[in-house]
């Protein structure tokens, strides 16, 4: 039986493409997939899982910063 930390970070496509969809004309798709790598690897190293929604909200914040760096620096 799989365990939610054994999914791999490509498992996660209907999540990156929620977020590729809420952050189109933003960010590309590929930083979208770096941070839901990073999101997935993050949340494994600080809590031992890595379920979906987390991954996914970690993902979200870290698109939001990158988001509001890029517009102060605009």
């Amino acid at each position: 039986m799989r365990r939610p930390e054994d999914v791999e970070p490509d498992s996660y496509s209907e999540v990156e493409a929620t977020l590729r969809d809420e952050f189109a004309g933003v960010h590309p798709p590929a930083t979208v997939t770096r941070c839901v790598e990073a999101a997935h690897y993050g949340a494994l190293e600080v809590t031992g899982g890595a379920q979906r929604g987390l991954v996914e909200r970690i993902a979200r914040r870290h698109l939001e910063v990158l988001a509001m760096v890029a517009t102060e620096r605009g």
